[in-house]
């Protein structure tokens, strides 16, 4: 019997000390949220949102910290390469994952399927083709044609090379001959600032961070990714004729691969949670932001799908070969 005891306590001492992390319980301290992007792009007002949810779910703080570049890869790099604690999360938009993976694979460091660990896709917003609301063309239509009478005239301004932008403007080239040149920025929002300082002729970026001036009216939508509730004139590809649609932006949570199980069963919950409250809901809506939660498996079904769709509009682009 003393022996059997001995037994039972030594295999307990060994399962404490194979699980601390267990054990002290998770999270412990405040959080760092790792936004690849400019603040008041969309995904930074998206993830400001959800953060604020789920610091009171997680009764923990949660610091939001911008890291743009390389069409969000330098943050989503940061992510990749940071402690396995689940202290260091990511909330990255899609171009982390497919749209530069494709592009300009040589500049990505991490491996986006073994570096991660998805924890759930919150949101989605359209990319949208914008001009100012003076610009000489009231349509989509009539942009293609007088980048078409003026050669090298149409600058189209983006959140940077390798993002969904990017990947925007390539495909409307594809499919229309339009020619346009595209201006890569650091984010929506100085592409924005440079559309209404007149140094390109229209931005596309995602609608969350464009609703302040299409609402106001400064600022008129051309053409959207997909169709958006609060913006019903404004068409998509397929509704003009084209054989396809253009890709919009989704936005999900990412942990480091690697760390300890509690991680993900604290924290898919509650992004399931956060991301499917009406009361999100409501303040996401009006800022061209709309929920669409899917489980983590379901976010490596949408980057591989999304890779594929990706690869075969950039070899047809002539982009990749």
């Amino acid at each position: 019997m003393f022996g059997r005891s001995l037994r039972i306590l030594a295999l307990v001492a060994f399962a404490l000390a194979a699980a601390p992390a267990l054990a002290q319980g998770y999270p412990r301290g405040p959080i760092s949220l790792i936004i690849p992007v400019a603040a008041g792009d969309a995904a930074d007002v998206a993830g400001r949102v959800m953060a604020d949810e789920l610091s009171k779910l997680l009764k923990t703080p949660i610091a939001i910290v911008n890291k743009p570049g390389a069409g969000a890869v330098l943050g989503a790099n940061e992510v990749a390469r940071a402690r396995k604690d689940g202290q260091t999360l990511l909330f990255s938009v899609n171009s982390a994952f497919t749209f530069r993976p494709v592009l300009d694979p040589t500049t990505i460091p991490y491996d986006t399927a073994k570096d991660f660990l998805p924890l759930g896709l919150a949101t989605r917003t359209p990319a949208i083709l914008v001009v100012r609301s003076d610009a000489p063309f009231a349509d989509f239509r009539q942009f293609v044609d007088h980048a078409k009478r003026h050669p090298g005239s149409m600058r189209v301004g983006t959140a940077g090379v390798g993002s969904s932008g990017h990947f925007v403007v390539e495909t409307i080239n594809a499919l229309t001959g339009a020619g346009i040149t595209m201006v890569p920025y650091t984010g929506a929002t100085p592409a924005v600032a440079a559309l209404q300082g007149g140094f390109v002729e229209g931005v596309v970026v995602s609608l969350g961070a464009i609703t302040g001036p299409l609402r106001s009216g400064t600022m008129r939508g051309l053409v959207l990714s997909s169709k958006f509730p609060e913006l019903p004139a404004v068409p998509t590809m397929t509704e003009l004729g084209f054989a396809q649609d253009l890709i919009g932006v989704w936005m999900a949570f990412f942990a480091p691969s690697g760390v300890p199980p509690e991680v993900a069963k604290t924290l898919v919950p509650a992004i399931e949670r956060v991301a499917s409250s009406p009361a999100v809901a409501a303040r996401l809506l009006p800022l061209g932001l709309a929920q669409d939660y899917r489980p983590p498996d379901a976010v490596m079904e949408e980057i591989r799908g999304e890779v594929r769709a990706v690869e075969t509009v950039a070899r047809r682009a002539g982009l990749i070969r």
